[in-house]
């Protein structure tokens, strides 16, 4: 059983270990993981290979629980991860590791609150983070973490397709409190901004929408129809449902499979996203409510093969920003009729 807490150790160094080992860990953990996605038995292998142990010098498999509920639901990130778990996994708190003196949520921490927030998990730049969602929802809030890590350079990301498959398949799971975890130093990372859109990018874009000689960049939305449309109310009170001029509906829930709710094989989300009209030579940027889901929607991009890491981005702000910045008089929440 887990105990209550997590211990921060003073502890700043580890010992130093040859490179030959190092190097062979790492070709092996390439081997067993080798795209960023991953199905339950890749990781349970992985884990078998380099589990998360707290006195290994070499790098190893970190499971990192993402589970996050939207604001109307009753449910907690940290309860469903105190039920259920993969064993030895940390949790990462979405919303915490959040740049707090923003007024929209999840928006990007800065470097220094990252690294903080690493080190606090014992989580160290050599390890291979594998990020989860919660049982419930399969694929939801984990993808947004993985693209977190990655934008502040996180080496050797992965996100689990999916933890329902994980317990369905009978893949070893425990219960309790958080474990006493050792802080490891983690580097104060350089963002790479290019992975991020800002309101001021999205609203030129949303401006030229349709203009004869624009770029063409094309906006993806991935919240429900009902929100996307306007019919519906936003889940947060007070802000208006709607859709940016010249957007692309696809919920995220399509881009999953309805009973496992794991990512869709490459050729249907190749489909899916030709039938929506979506150009992959075109740049593309992912949006949602808050900046979480808008990443289910950018892995499934880059499953598909559709843009490169170069030319796809997420409006990390999303609806929940942009509802509150844009001026009425330029008409750029759009509803139908």
């Amino acid at each position: 059983m887990a105990t209550l807490g997590i211990f921060r150790s003073t502890r700043a160094f580890r010992p130093q270990q040859s490179f030959q080992k190092y190097q062979i860990g790492c070709i092996e953990l390439r081997r067993n993981l080798s795209s960023y996605l991953v199905t339950p038995n890749e990781l349970a292998e992985a884990l078998k290979k380099s589990p998360p142990s707290p006195i290994s010098p070499e790098p190893r498999v970190i499971p990192l629980c993402a589970a996050w509920f939207l604001p109307n639901d009753e449910r907690k990130g940290i309860e469903v991860f105190r039920e259920m778990r993969i064993p030895k996994a940390r949790f990462f708190d979405l919303d915490k590791v959040i740049d707090k003196r923003s007024p929209y949520p999840h928006m990007l921490p800065s470097p220094k609150t990252f690294a903080e927030a690493m080190s606090s998990l014992g989580i160290r730049k050599e390890d291979t983070v594998v990020v989860y969602d919660s049982k419930e929802l399969g694929i939801f809030s984990a993808p947004r973490v993985g693209w977190t890590l990655k934008v502040f350079g996180h080496p050797k990301v992965h996100v689990l397709n999916n933890f329902k498959i994980w317990v369905d398949e009978g893949h070893p799971t425990e219960s309790g409190e958080l474990y006493n975890v050792e802080c490891n130093p983690y580097p104060i990372p350089q963002p790479d901004e290019v992975k991020v859109a800002s309101f001021e990018e999205v609203r030129e874009v949303a401006l030229d929408s349709n203009k004869e000689g624009a770029e063409g960049v094309q906006v993806i939305d991935a919240r429900p129809n009902g929100r996307f449309t306007g019919k519906d109310p936003e889940p947060r009170e007070g802000l208006s449902s709607g859709h940016m001029p010249g957007s692309i509906n696809i919920p995220f829930s399509a881009v999953l499979d309805p009973k496992t709710k794991a990512f869709l094989p490459k050729e249907q989300l190749q489909k899916l996203f030709r039938e929506k009209g979506v150009d992959p030579s075109k740049p593309i940027i992912s949006t949602c409510g808050t900046g979480v889901t808008a990443v289910v929607i950018d892995t499934a991009l880059e499953e598909a093969g559709f843009g490169t890491p170069e030319t796809r981005r997420v409006y990390d702000g999303s609806w929940t920003e942009w509802a509150q910045r844009v001026d009425t008089s330029d008409s750029l929440i759009r509803k139908d009729e």
